[in-house]
This record gives C-alpha cells, structure tokens and sequence, in this order.
C-alpha cells in the first residue's frame, strides 16, 4: 500500500529535521539569545491594564499602521522608507523568499550563519547557497563575489551581527557584496541592540538593499514582532505574500506600550552588554579554545576537542542550558554558545561549567 505521507510531501522537505526548541522548565536559560529581565513591577501593571481595554473579538489593525510609524520614528528611519512588520523575523525572511521564489533562483548567505535562511529557501523551493566565512568568522570576500557571479542569487542575507559567531563584518566587505549582488540583499540586524554599528544608509545608496530587525532581544521574543525597512517598491511586492492580520492585537498593543518605555529596555540592553563584558573575562579563566569577540547579546567559545556535547550535557543536568554548536557546520566544531544573562545566572552557569571543564 502506498504511503500518502511519502508520495504527497515534497521530498526535500521530508529530508528535514524540525526546528528543535530544548524543554526548558525550571532550568537557567542561557540557550536562545532572550533578554532574561522582566519589566518593573508598576510596568507590567500599566501594561495590564491597557491589556484589559483590548477587544480580542475584533481583528486587529491590517497594516498596523501607527506602530509602524512609532518604529521608524524611534529607529531613525528616514520617513521616505516603509516598514512592513512580522510575526519574528522568521516570518519576515519566508515573506520575502516567497516573493522572490521562482524555479532555480538561489538564496545566498555566508556561512555558519542564521540556520533559517537555509530552511526557509528549502520551504520556498529555492536553492540554497553557503558561502564559508573566513578566519575567525570574517566575511570572505572573494569567496562571496566569486559565488554571486556563479549563482547570480536573487536573495542574499547578510546578518549583522552574525548569528552564531557574535561578530560584525567590516563594512567595506558588505558595501561590495550589496553592489555586486544582483538581487536583493537583506541586513539582518537583530542583534543591532548589542552592537557599534547600523546599516540603514546602505538603503541610501543601494536600491537592492532592505534592512530587518526585531524586538525580541531587547525583551520582547514572547510578542514575536520583527520589522523589515526598504523602499516602497520593495515594501509594497512583500506585503501581497504577507497574511492578513498576521500582528495580532495583543502583540500590538504591548509593542505600542513597549515603545512608550523604550528607556527602561534601552537599559536593560546596557546592563547586558556590561554583564557580556564580565563574562567574557571569566571565560578566558576557564581552558577554552578559543573565545571569539561578540558585538551580540551571547559568546561563541571552542571547547578542548571532542568535550562541547559532553559539557552542554553537563551543563544541562546541572540545571543550565545553553546551545551546542558543534555539528551544525564544520567550523563551530567544539564549541558552545552561551547567551549573556543576568548576574546570577551568569554565576550559576560558569560555577557549573568549572565543574564540567575540570572533569
């Protein structure tokens, strides 16, 4: 008898494992790059009772359009460009790969990079095209230039910072990859909060050039909204791919609220970035590899070889999680990546790592 699953799902999608999420109860989080503080207590109580005006039987606004406004306004974007919102940035990078998608077009991202550029050109039915880093994570541009001019990709993603190496790549490298690309080039910026450099000009002087950010790592990963920025030639093409009414009304609402107390998240991201500091230091105490700098909101370091699966797991039953990189691409192999937390657990996650390293 014939099996439907198998004669009916494409075959290259039957070939792919799940995104897999880690059980996370109870355990000190330290795997998924989130903020780990709350809002303050009078805060959260303001946003509650804006919560309880909310009518969850009516649909929420279509285009959203004053967050969308109150977005551009608080990043600096310059009015002439539009914001087209999503549910994440993962709904994002799947709205514009399906509007670019056609038979044999190729989605190009330098890697080990961000792990949904390749799934996504997959869901879309594009191919998909990795171009290594170089040494220590940089951006190789010949390597880069010699694969758009063999693969002419209709979609590059550049992430900035990059996901999962923590690193900016030097901005003269992007500038030649943005002018030399023939499609459309994507700065993914969602790390932008922990980091020393923007990208938004090169939309000022590349027309192929639209700019993606999110709020979920500066607190707010559990309302999933992501933004892209561009030209209204491109906003205008993705928003016929988007769903209708894919912002719901809660989400809105807290974004909307969010934005009004952008100092206290502003805040919390400095408290981070100084944490980030602290444990890069006590890191560089523990037998390492290699630590590679971060301008991200969590540390790529290489583990003796062979030890990071046996110290991720010991980490784990420890009660800490983090991510292990190793076997995701050929070069994180042996390493960890440990989103920056707070003080504490930051504190219980190297006392648990002393004892994982020293076994």
């Amino acid at each position: 008898m014939t099996n439907p699953v198998k004669q009916w799902i494409r075959p290259e999608i039957q070939a792919l494992s799940a995104y897999h999420v880690a059980p996370s109860a109870g355990m000190v989080k330290l795997d998924a790059m989130e903020n780990p503080y709350h809002w303050p207590k009078a805060m959260v109580e303001e946003w509650l009772g804006i919560l309880r005006d909310i009518h969850v039987n009516r649909y929420p606004d279509p285009v959203s359009a004053e967050l969308k406004e109150d977005l551009k306004l608080l990043m600096d974007v310059d009015p002439k460009y539009q914001v087209i919102l999503g549910n994440g940035s993962d709904e994002l990078i799947q709205i514009v790969a399906m509007a670019l998608a056609m038979p044999g077009r190729v989605v190009m991202a330098p890697e080990p990079s961000f792990v949904m550029y390749k799934m996504i050109a997959t869901f879309c039915g594009m191919d998909y095209v990795g171009v290594p880093l170089g040494e220590d994570f940089v951006l190789d541009l010949d390597a880069m230039l010699a694969a758009i001019e063999e693969h002419q990709p209709a979609l590059v993603f550049l992430a900035q910072p990059n996901n999962p190496t923590g690193n900016l790549f030097e901005l003269e490298p992007v500038r030649s990859v943005c002018q030399q690309a023939p499609g459309l080039v994507v700065i993914d910026e969602a790390y932008l909060a922990f980091s020393d450099r923007h990208h938004l000009a090169l939309m000022d002087e590349f027309d192929n050039v639209v700019i993606m950010r999110t709020l979920s790592k500066m607190g707010l990963a559990g309302l999933r909204l992501g933004m892209l920025f561009g030209s209204k030639a491109w906003v205008e093409q993705f928003e016929k791919v988007r769903l209708p009414y894919n912002i719901n009304v809660l989400t809105e609402a807290s974004a909307k609220f969010a934005l009004m107390h952008f100092d206290v998240m502003k805040a919390q991201t400095q408290e981070i970035k100084e944490n980030r500091t602290q444990l890069v230091k006590a890191l560089h105490q523990l037998p390492f590899e290699k630590i590679w700098p971060s301008q991200a909101n969590f540390i790529l370091a290489r583990t003796p070889p062979g030890k990071a699966r046996f110290i991720a797991d010991q980490l784990r039953d420890a009660g800490v999680l983090i991510k292990c990189a190793d076997g995701a691409h050929p070069q994180l192999k042996d390493c960890l990546r440990f989103t920056v937390g707070t003080a504490d657990e930051n504190r219980l996650m190297l006392q648990a790592l002393h004892a994982a390293m020293s076994e």
